[in-house]
């Protein structure tokens, strides 16, 4: 599964992660580096699967939570509606 974000939603890196803005609302989310890193991986083409393996080697966590956690964001995402279904 590729990840896109949908159109409007524009992506910035920033010193601390990235910004998601959504350029219809004026809305924004801050990403801490690890969810950056993964949006940024899930949208260059990784699996959830792929993405939660290079996040648990990346940043040393256990590949069960990192599955967990990339799950999740991807969720939130989702729900708010900055990615395609």
């Amino acid at each position: 599964m590729t990840l896109r974000l949908r159109p409007g939603v524009s992506t910035a890196d920033t010193a601390y992660g990235a910004v998601l803005l959504d350029e219809q609302s004026g809305d924004y989310w801050q990403l801490n580096p690890t969810a950056a890193s993964t949006v940024r991986r899930l949208t260059g083409g990784d699996s959830t699967a792929q993405a939660a393996a290079a996040l648990a080697e990346e940043f040393g966590v256990d590949p069960a939570r990192a599955l967990e956690d990339v799950t999740t964001l991807v969720e939130q995402l989702r729900a708010a509606r900055l990615v395609r279904p």
